[in-house]
Parts: C-alpha cells; structure tokens; sequence
C-alpha cells in the first residue's frame, strides 16, 4: 500500500477514536505489520502535539496529561501484597477497573521504602523489561524521589550507586545499567506541633514537554532545549475548616467520597499566588472512595507515571507529618 494512502487511513482512525475503549482500534493497526506500526507511532506522535493527553501505547503514559479537562483514573489497592493497580477509568462508576494502565510494588530495602512500577501486573520487578520507573523514600517516608526508566532529557545522567541492589528477590548488579534517572522530588513537611491537619506537601518535577524541542543548529549560543525539561513545583492546595462538620474540607466535586488524610490536591505554587480561580488551578488531585479504591485526576503537566508516583507517596503512615 501507498505510504501516503496508508497514512491517511490511519490518520483518519487516530481522529475518529478519542476515547477507549474504541481506542484499541488505533493499537490494531499499529499491529498489522511493521510498516503499519511505524506509520501508526508517526501519526500517533503527530497528533498528540495538539491534541495532548490521549493515551494510547505505553509511552503515552509519559507523555503530559490533558490541557482543558483531567485524565481521570482508579487506583486499587492489595494490602495482602503490597501492590497497587492504575487504571484508566471509562465509566463514572468507582467499582468498575477500566482499562489497566500501570502497577507497582513496596517492598522494603534496608532502611527505605521503594515503590516498583511496571507496565506488567504479574511482573514488578526492577529487572524486567516492563519497569518504568520507582519512587524511594528515606526512613521517615517523609522525601521521595522518583526515578524514570528513561533519560527525561539528552542531556540526562542515570542515577549511580555502588551498592548491590536487591529488589523482588532478584539480585541487580551495579555494573549492570539500572535506568534509573530522577526526575522529581517529593516532600511532606513536618507538623512539629501536633496539630490536628491536613498533611503539607510540596514536589518538585522535572515535566515532559508537550511539543517537540526547537532545533538551533545556526545558533551555537543557544542552548538546545532536546539537553533539558521544564521544572513544576507544586504543593497541595490548603484546605479549609469546616465550622459545622469540625473538619478540613477540600471540593474534590464527587470525585472523593471518604475521608482520610491520604486525601490531596494539588496546584502550582506560582499560580496559587496570584488568587486564581481554585478550579482551574488544580493538576492532580487524589482521595479515597472505598476500603481500597482510590481516585487520581490529573492534567497538563503530568504525566500518567508522575501523577501514580505522587500518589503512591501518601500511602504509608507519616506520624510526623500528622
């Protein structure tokens, strides 16, 4: 078939099909064959430039969510094995999976807490080939840094450490290449005085860019941007006390049904500072709707994978942040 006949087909698919789970049809094309795959990806790539926050492979879970309405998620919990489930929600219903998207693992090593997140349910391991990314915190599990599987940027160094590392039973070597690189920083202040509260979070992320990088090749002075990623910082968005319920009360508009200090929302701490609109100024928020069911809504910046890995810092007790 023609390149050109063919990329029309496909194009006109990737338009057609916003949402899943009609979405799978643009995956089937891209598994015809290899030529189909490469137009596929082409037209995939193109479009989300305008169109961001379509999630259709799984790099597209790296890439940012939606500018104007949040990406809205599930998260399910298995206390028994320590393991937490994503997924995209297709319904409004919070007892409805969706569509699976990724799942991670704690497990305890030394004196810190890591999180493994793959692509593969059945597989959380850091030597697999589905692994993503992990969050590690200190002792406290009051800092976290996340890690990416991949470079954030050309520019981007892996993160190194001469220690062997063990994680699901599975010996890593360090001459052996982990992929781990940081992109963000997560961090929950102390509460020194006891007071009964929310807790206080700020993160620090390096962001996936939603256009590609402009190329200066006639100017040697300008710093290529393919070297570097924006930095968002946000922090959670304070909540007020309700005077007649005695409790702290954020809007999470239904999308939060259960109170716990797991809950959040966060916002950037440039744009909370100049008094705009609350609604608009929320890029993730998270809270619980059942015994183990949790809901993530997230937008532009983050990406599906940062927004999980935020999320799965609020799981633990932090007995001095509360």
């Amino acid at each position: 078939m023609l390149p050109e006949l063919l990329d029309q087909i496909i194009r006109r698919v990737e338009e057609s099909e916003d949402e899943w789970p009609q979405r799978q049809n643009v995956v089937v094309c891209g598994c015809v064959c290899k030529q189909w795959r490469e137009v596929t990806v082409e037209v995939v790539e193109r479009t989300s430039i305008s169109q961001p926050g379509r999630i259709t492979f799984p790099s597209s879970l790296k890439k940012p969510g939606p500018r104007d309405s949040p990406t809205k998620c599930l998260i399910k919990r298995d206390k028994k094995n320590a393991s937490f489930y994503l997924y995209l929600a297709l319904t409004p219903s919070f007892t409805e999976k969706g569509k699976f998207l990724l799942a991670a693992r704690r497990y305890r090593n030394g004196a810190h807490t890591e999180y493994i997140i793959s692509l593969d349910a059945d597989d959380l391991s850091q030597g697999s080939k589905a692994y993503v990314g992990k969050l590690r915190s200190d002792f406290l599990g009051t800092n976290f840094i996340i890690y990416d599987s991949q470079p954030p940027h050309s520019g981007a160094k892996p993160s190194s450490s001469r220690s062997i590392r063990r994680v699901a039973n599975k010996q890593i070597s360090p001459q052996v290449p982990s992929g781990n690189f940081e992109v963000g920083q997560i961090s929950y202040k102390f509460n020194l005085l006891k007071s009964r509260g929310p807790r206080r979070m700020v993160c620090s992320l390096t962001c996936p860019s939603s256009s590609p990088p402009e190329k200066h090749q006639n100017d040697p002075k300008t710093k290529n941007n393919d070297d570097e990623s924006p930095t968002t910082v946000l922090k959670n968005k304070a909540p007020r006390w309700h005077e007649h319920l005695e409790c702290w009360c954020l809007n999470f508009h239904g999308r939060v049904t259960v109170a716990s200090v797991k809950n959040f929302q966060l916002v950037e701490e440039a744009e909370e500072n100049h008094n705009q609109k609350a609604d608009e100024m929320v890029l993730l928020q998270f809270g619980k709707v059942g015994n183990d069911i949790f809901t993530m809504d997230f937008r532009q910046p983050l990406s599906a994978f940062q927004a999980f890995a935020i999320c799965l810092s609020s799981f633990g007790t932090k007995l001095a942040c509360e």
